[in-house]
């Protein structure tokens, strides 16, 4: 294995794709203004192929990241506002009879997109969750005995209202699960709040993505081969065992009540991976694990009651998890 202080990629594949990666990133960060951290997670499962839960208040930027990271690709992307009276087939779409060619015809849902923003999922009933959920899983709608595959490169971003609103369906662990990442969106700070602002009114039509769009610096079968690249990034099997040691001590750590399955090391390494190649770099060292560790995990254990009654975060438990696991020296 290289050197990790050595952050030359050996592989010349990687260190092109790391490039396209970089000037991907860029393009977001011109856009969305103070959300760094939010534009690295979000690119990391993007590279991944994962879909991601978004939390965060109203207003601060969810449909700009969607619709900016679309533009970069030249890819469609659909927004669904979920109800509680929205319909499976609302989400993947329904056969429709035309009358005119004696036949029925697929009337696609918005799913069939590339970048689908799935807002306030926790709104509609589980049916509706499951349909979608479902959708994310096979990449693909079944339709009458019929499937039809999505395009590619596809990835949900699905947004949640806080637990305790009223009329809200919370995800199942298992469906919460299905979420490479949970990606915090917060308020930006002062600076890049000022920036912001005179970004939005000094665009056209308050649309900040007017003017400072950007771009289309890539194809849709350009992102699929950086998803490869991201996927060839070398992984030391100690790492692996690192990664599935960390998620076997989420079984049996105290102040959790409900540990993380085997699904999390897949999305561990995955995502290390991810930000390897983000970093530059054609292999995973221990800190690209202990970068994706909290986005990765935080959806996917529960609180120890005793825990929830101190007021103790999640991401302080998790935190001291990961402190307690030794690293491997590589």
């Amino acid at each position: 294995m290289h050197n990790p202080t050595d952050n030359q990629p050996a592989n010349p594949g990687v260190l092109q794709a790391a490039r396209a990666v970089q000037v991907l990133r860029q393009r977001l960060n011109q856009v969305l203004i103070g959300q760094r951290r939010v534009v690295d997670e979000v690119l990391t499962v993007f590279l991944a192929g994962g879909h991601v839960l978004l939390e965060g208040v109203p207003g601060v930027g969810k449909t700009l990241l969607v619709r900016a990271l679309a533009q970069t690709f030249g890819g469609e992307f659909n927004r669904i506002q979920f109800t509680p009276d929205l319909m499976p087939s609302d989400v993947t779409g329904h056969y429709r009879f035309d009358a005119a060619n004696n036949q029925f015809v697929l009337r696609q849902g918005p799913v069939f997109t590339h970048l689908l923003l799935a807002d306030e999922i926790n709104r509609a009933p589980a049916k509706t969750q499951a349909a979608l959920l479902e959708v994310m899983q096979e990449r693909a709608v079944t339709l009458d005995g019929t499937t039809h595959a999505l395009q590619r490169p596809f990835m949900v971003l699905a947004t949640q209202n806080p637990i305790e609103q009223e009329g809200t369906y919370p995800l199942p662990e298992a469906q919460l699960d299905r979420f490479m990442f949970k990606v915090l969106i917060d308020y930006p700070n002062m600076a890049d709040e000022v920036a912001l602002v005179q970004a939005v009114i000094n665009s056209e039509g308050n649309d900040v993505l007017h003017g400072n769009a950007p771009g289309h610096v890539f194809q849709a079968a350009q992102i699929e081969q950086l998803q490869k690249w991201a996927a060839k990034v070398r992984v030391d099997s100690q790492l692996i065992d690192y990664a599935v040691r960390l998620v076997g001590t989420t079984r049996t750590w105290p102040a959790l009540s409900v540990g993380a399955g085997p699904r999390a090391g897949i999305a561990l390494i995955g995502c290390a991976r991810a930000h390897a190649l983000i970093q530059q770099r054609d292999f995973v060292t221990p800190d690209d694990i202990k970068a994706v560790w909290l986005p990765a995990l935080r959806h996917r254990v529960r609180l120890s009651t005793q825990m929830e009654m101190e007021g103790v975060s999640v991401e302080t438990v998790l935190s001291e998890l990961l402190a307690s696991v030794p690293a491997p020296r590589i």
